[in-house]
Formats: structure tokens, C-alpha cells, sequence
């Protein structure tokens, strides 16, 4: 075990080099580019100052150059500077990077306890009245556009009723640090992970019943019905544990959307999240910002298989052996 962990663990490192080499190159396809954001329109400037410009950004030189210096200082921990406002990415980050970790693990978790119940119920109760309104209730939500649910939620409870805030994570009268702070907070992320919650259910709620149907057609779980055996015990203890083998696999896939998820959401309450800055800076074309996010995301993405193998094992000992 140990030594299959090490083995996928040091496969990351070539697997990550490629994913950033082929986004660096596609982020330098796309029209446009940092000199825009930051003078190129400017009618004033001379051709002469837009290269010296170009070249100061080393914009000048060829991409598989631009990609190494990139890595290199990558492996320094370091992402460069924003071309926009010349702050540090790793900064930028920092600070943006934990709403949306928050906001996506309340998420994910509350998606779980909600989608897991829903499939085993779906899947003992097959085909029935229950079955079917469980699936009209977790469709609905996977059918509906995150954008125009965001929208209505926002018409009825901010703009109608008065009851959550509009957008932002904090009002401007409440002081940090205290009850009154994280209570306004909370009802600020209300609304953004209501509609991340919504839109997860079918996913992982389909997964689960499909599994767990799977599952109950077995030899071993009707020989446990027969001997009269709790149907709790069968049902969560059991069967539930085979079944949640492919929604391990869903849930490790899943882990690249705390951040890429996140844009549109954050875009439309203006939650100061990794999805805004990603948003703003690839229409600014701000190289160094963009690939350190995607960079981030990249990572993730491998930890999460990675994480979903050792799920497995944990789940099915078969696989451990």
C-alpha cells in the first residue's frame, strides 16, 4: 500500500508539468493580451513604450522560455507578480483562497448529509411515489442554471422579503470578531451555498441510489434479509459501504470545482473569492494570476484522484490487497 502511495504520488509531479505547460499555451493562444489592460489603448502611448513594456514582462520571448522561468519559480513557491497592479499572485491568493475553501466545504459536506439519506431512500423505495419525487426534487436543481437560481433567490429574499443581503460577505456596520460579524457572514453565504447545494444533489444522490440498487440485488445482502438481520444495520452498515464506491470516485473528480465552480457564484453576489479574481483577471489577461489559479486547480484535481484511490482502499479491502 505504502509503496503503491509513493508510486502515484511521484507520478503527480510529470502529470502537473504537463497540464501547466498545455495551459500556459492555451492562455497565450487567447486574443489579447497584458499590454492592453495596462496601456496598450492608451492612444498616447508610443510603440517604442509598448515593446519596452513587452519586453519588461518578458512578453518578448518565446513561450517555451516564458514557461520555464515560469516553473522555476514555481518550485520556489513563488507565482510571479500581477500584471494588472503588480501585487504578488501568492498574495492575491492567500487572501481569497480561504472564502472560497469555506464556502465550497460547507458545500460539499451539506450535499453529502442531504444526497446520501435521498439515495438510499430512492433505491429502497424504487419506482415508488417517494422514488420519483426525489428525482423531480434533485433534477430540478441539476436542470436550473446556477446564474438565473441565483437571480430569482435574490429577487424573492433580498429585493421582496428583506431577509439576506444582496451580495458581499460583510455589512459595513458590523464589527469583526464578533457574534453579530459571523452571524452576517453566514447569512451573506446563504444564498451562494443553497444554490451549490441544489445543483450537487442529483449528482451525488443518483450516484448513491444506482449504487445502492446495485448492491441490494446482491446474494450476500438477501441472505442477510433472510436471517432477519436489522435493515438498518444492512442498509447503512453494509450495503451503503459497497455502494458509495463509484460516489468516492464523483467526490475526488469534484475537488478542482472549489475553485472553478466558484466563478460564476462569487461573479454574481461579488463574494471576494478565488472565482472572482479568476474572472477578473483572465478579462484583464493577467498571465501570472490565471496560471497560478489554474496551477492551484491542476494540483487539486491530482490530489483528489489521488485521494479517491485511497477512499477506495479504505472502502474495499479487495482493493487494498
Amino acid at each position: 500500500m505504502l509503496g503503491y502511495l509513493a508510486k502515484r504520488t511521484l507520478e503527480i509531479i510529470p502529470t502537473f508539468i504537463g497540464i501547466t505547460f498545455i495551459i500556459f499555451i492555451i492562455i497565450h493562444m487567447a486574443p489579447g493580451n497584458p499590454i492592453n489592460a495596462t496601456g496598450g489603448f492608451n492612444p498616447n502611448a508610443s510603440y517604442e513604450s509598448i515593446k519596452n513594456m513587452e519586453k519588461i514582462y518578458h512578453l518578448n520571448e518565446p513561450l517555451y522560455i516564458q514557461y520555464v522561468d515560469w516553473l522555476k519559480n514555481l518550485f520556489k513557491l513563488n507565482f510571479g507578480y500581477s500584471l494588472v497592479d503588480g501585487i504578488s499572485v501568492i498574495k492575491k491568493i492567500g487572501e481569497r483562497l480561504p472564502i472560497t475553501i469555506l464556502i465550497n466545504v460547507v458545500t460539499l459536506i451539506l450535499s453529502l448529509l442531504i444526497s446520501i439519506p435521498i439515495g438510499v431512500i430512492s433505491a429502497t423505495k424504487k419506482d415508488s411515489l417517494i422514488d420519483k419525487f426525489f428525482t423531480f426534487f434533485v433534477f430540478s436543481g441539476y436542470a436550473m442554471p446556477s446564474f438565473w437560481l441565483a437571480l430569482l433567490l435574490i429577487l424573492f429574499f433580498s429585493v421582496k422579503l428583506h431577509i439576506l443581503p444582496i451580495s458581499g460577505l460583510h455589512s459595513f456596520n458590523v464589527k469583526p470578531g464578533t457574534f453579530a460579524y459571523y452571524w452576517d457572514m453566514a447569512k451573506h453565504l446563504a444564498l451562494p451555498i443553497f444554490i451549490g447545494v441544489f445543483g450537487s444533489l442529483a449528482g451525488f444522490a443518483r450516484y448513491v441510489r444506482s449504487g445502492m440498487i446495485d448492491v441490494l440485488d446482491k446474494d450476500f445482502i438477501k441472505l442477510m434479509f433472510l436471517r432477519k438481520i436489522d435493515k438498518k444495520t444492512i442498509l447503512y452498515k453494509h450495503a451503503l459501504k459497497n455502494a458509495l464506491l463509484p460516489l468516492v470516485t464523483i467526490m475526488g473528480l469534484s475537488i478542482p470545482s472549489l475553485i472553478g465552480g466558484s466563478v460564476i457564484i462569487e461573479s454574481i453576489f461579488a463574494i471576494p473569492g478565488m472565482g472572482q479574481l479568476f474572472y477578473y483577471s483572465a478579462m484583464a489577461r493577467d498571465y501570472p494570476t490565471v496560471m497560478g489559479i489554474l496551477a492551484i486547480s491542476s494540483l487539486l484535481t491530482l490530489i483528489g484522484n489521488l485521494i479517491a484511490d485511497i477512499s477506495y482502499a479504505l472502502l474495499d479491502p479487495r482493493i487494498r490487497y
